[in-house]
């Protein structure tokens, strides 16, 4: 009997993968990007210490993001993270797309983030 692989079976281990390679530094950290059905999430992460340095999502009270479901709405979280992590004197970073495909919301977040100052 075969047995049917889901979606996020794939996107699991295609996101392991990317992870073996990409790692945080205190240098140049990770901006990971989660995104859900509704929201959307972005987070800039020291893997060496385990600390997230700056983070942004469509989640947060009093947030200027109108719909993390939409890609103005990733469009306002890249912008916001990057805005965040700069204040915190970080210009580097490597992008984790967290096995997404660089289409859509998680390309709109990373445009928006390198245009507010972020460089990968």
């Amino acid at each position: 009997m075969i047995k049917k692989v889901s979606k996020n079976d794939v996107r699991l281990r295609i996101h392991k993968r990317i992870r073996r390679r990409v790692k945080g530094t205190p240098s140049q950290p990770r901006l990971a990007v989660f995104r859900s059905l509704k929201h959307i999430y972005a987070q800039v992460v020291d893997d060496r210490a385990g600390r997230t340095l700056a983070a942004a999502s469509s989640v947060e009270k009093n947030s200027p993001v109108a719909a993390g479901g939409s890609v103005a709405g990733a469009k306002q979280v890249g912008k916001l993270v990057a805005e965040r992590a700069v204040e915190k004197g970080i210009k580097k970073v490597v992008f984790d797309r967290g096995g997404r495909l660089y289409h859509g919301r998680v390309k709109a977040l990373a445009e928006a983030a390198r245009e507010a100052g972020l460089e990968f």
